[in-house]
C-alpha cells in the first residue's frame, strides 16, 4: 500500500468570466495525489485530518468514491481549510488561503501510526510546512524513511511559507529522507531563485536521492534516474486549467513504479533510465487528462484505456 500525508481542503474556484458562482472542488495538494492513485487503481491510504463540517463530509465522500482508504483519516474539531483558487483566460490558476486555525495543520504524534506498513509514502506541500503540526509530519517521514520509499513534491504556496530562508532549511532537511523528488521549475525559482535546475538535481542524486524529476509545465520534463540525464516531453492536453496537474503527475508516476515493482526501496534503486522514461510518460498523460477538466480531477484507469 502507498499512503499519502497531508491536507485536504476545498479549491473554492472563481472565473473571471463568472465570479458570483464560485464552485467548491475537493483539493489539496496530498489529497489529489491520493485520488489519483485510487483512481488509477493503487492500494492508497490518505493519512490526513478532516473536519466534521460539511466541507469534511464533502472531502471524505470524494475520497472514498475515489478508491482511497480511510482507516488513518483523524477526526478534527477545526474547521476546513479554503483555498480561492482564481482561474485566468489561459487556464493558469493563481491561490489565495484561509487556513488559520484549521483541521490540517493540527497534527499529534499521536495521531500518525508508528508502523503503518506502507511500501512508500508520498508528502509535501502545506502540511510540511505550516506549523504547528509540520514538525510532527516531518518526524514521522524521517522516521519511516529507513524502510519506506519516501516521495516528495514541495509544491510552493509562498503566500503560507513566511521567511524564503527559514523554509529552504526545511526544505533541505527533507530532501535527506526522500528517495523520490519531483519538483516544478517555478517552485525551484521561488526557493533559490537564478539557480541551475540541472544543478540542483544532480547535487540531490549524488547525495543519494534515486529519482529527481523537474516539471516544467508544456515544456516537459527533466529526470534524473538510472544513472543518467534526459527529457520527456509533455503530452499534448486540450486546456481548460492546470488545477491539480502536478498532483496528477506525482500520483501516476508512483501508479507506474508501484505497477512496475520499482516502488519499493530495493526495487527503486534498481530503476533504470528506460523505466525512468516511460514512467515519467505515463504520468505526463495522466498529468494531461487533469488539465483538460475543471479542477482537480484525474482520470480513472479506464479513461486511459
Amino acid at each position: 500500500m502507498i499512503g499519502v500525508v497531508g491536507e485536504a481542503l476545498i479549491d473554492l474556484e472563481v472565473a473571471q468570466s463568472d465570479a458570483r458562482h464560485p464552485i467548491a472542488h475537493p483539493g489539496g495538494s496530498p489529497m489529489n495525489v491520493a485520488v489519483t492513485l485510487g483512481r488509477l487503481g493503487s492500494d492508497v491510504a490518505f493519512l490526513g485530518r478532516l473536519s466534521a463540517d460539511a466541507f469534511g463530509n464533502l472531502l471524505r465522500t470524494h475520497l472514498a468514491e475515489s478508491n482511497v482508504d480511510l482507516r488513518w483519516v483523524v477526526d478534527a474539531e477545526e474547521p476546513t481549510s479554503l483555498a480561492i483558487v482564481s482561474v485566468g483566460p489561459t487556464g493558469s490558476a493563481d491561490y489565495a488561503f484561509h487556513v488559520d486555525g484549521t483541521a490540517d495543520w493540527q497534527w499529534q504524534a499521536t495521531e500518525l501510526p508508528q508502523h503503518p506498513g506502507l511500501d512508500a509514502v508520498h508528502a509535501g506541500s502545506l502540511a510540511l510546512a505550516v506549523d504547528p503540526g509540520a514538525m510532527v509530519v516531518e518526524r514521522w517521514l524521517a522516521g519511516l524513511s529507513t524502510g519506506t520509499t519516501i516521495s516528495l513534491d514541495p509544491n510552493v504556496r509562498p503566500a503560507l511559507l513566511g521567511d524564503r530562508d527559514t523554509y529552504r532549511e526545511r526544505l533541505e532537511r527533507w530532501l535527506t529522507f526522500a528517495a523520490i523528488v519531483k519538483v516544478s521549475d517555478e517552485d525551484l525559482e521561488w526557493i533559490w531563485p537564478g539557480a541551475d535546475p540541472a544543478d540542483l538535481a544532480a547535487h540531490w542524486i549524488a547525495k543519494g536521492r534515486k529519482m529527481v524529476v523537474v516539471t516544467r509545465g508544456g515544456e516537459g520534463s527533466l529526470v534524473w534516474a538510472g544513472g543518467d540525464q534526459f527529457r520527456v516531453p509533455a503530452a499534448k492536453a486540450d486546456m481548460v486549467d492546470t488545477v491539480g496537474a502536478g498532483d496528477s503527475f506525482s500520483g501516476a508516476l508512483l501508479d507506474w513504479l508501484d505497477r512496475n515493482e520499482r516502488l519499493r526501496p530495493d526495487d527503486l534503486a534498481r530503476l533504470t533510465a528506460d523505466e525512468a522514461r516511460e514512467a515519467v510518460g505515463f504520468a505526463s498523460t495522466v498529468a494531461a487528462v487533469t488539465c483538460s477538466r475543471a479542477g482537480a480531477n484525474p482520470p480513472w484507469r479506464n479513461e486511459l484505456d
